[in-house]
């Protein structure tokens, strides 16, 4: 059975809370970051946990019927994103990590694609490597995900950038994590 795009945001979770379910410790704040799906079929905000702004994955754009900060990173369907290291998609995790160095970033904020699985997977293990949350830990929460998920896909895009430094080099690392565990 496939996923149902029409009723609201599918695969949507509170990334903190499943980080702290899974790991059975209080790793990341809660209500801070959320992944999901496409947000076509969202029509209250409170669906989405008021997110303050949105960074969307697909290459369409949102609708932008909530007065919020919407970011837009999409990538070619031909490119193989699970394969972070892949020039292309070490360009576009750069793009989408470089945002979190922007102290002015509002949160809580929704990560998407589609589903709310692959794209938005990829971009979310990216930050809880930064966050330094441990890889079964992060796999775990990657495989909440309802819609076919792949434990070998996400454990290679997590080995192609395993070495956060070098992988997200131009971006100071620190401030990232600053910005995103700071009082919100």
């Amino acid at each position: 059975m496939g996923l149902d795009y029409t009723d609201g945001c599918v695969n949507f979770r509170d990334i903190g809370t499943f980080i702290n379910l899974i790991s059975e410790k209080t790793l990341l704040p809660e209500h801070l970051m959320y992944r999901g799906g496409s947000i076509d079929y969202v029509k209250e905000h409170q669906e989405i946990d008021h997110a303050k702004s949105i960074i969307n994955l697909r290459n369409g754009a949102d609708p932008e019927d909530f007065d919020i900060t919407y970011l837009h990173f999409p990538m070619s369907n031909k490119i193989e994103k699970y394969d972070t290291t892949q020039k292309e998609v070490r360009i576009w995790l750069n793009k989408i990590i470089s945002t979190f160095e922007n102290p002015s970033l509002e949160y809580p904020v929704l990560i998407h694609c589609l589903s709310g699985k692959d794209r938005t997977g990829i971009v979310v293990a990216a930050i809880l490597l930064i966050l330094g949350i441990d890889k079964k830990v992060i796999i775990e929460e990657y495989l909440l995900s309802d819609g076919g998920v792949d434990k070998d896909l996400i454990t290679m895009s997590i080995e192609g950038m395993v070495d956060v430094n070098n992988y997200f080099k131009r971006i100071d690392l620190n401030k990232v994590r600053e910005n995103i565990l700071k009082e919100n």
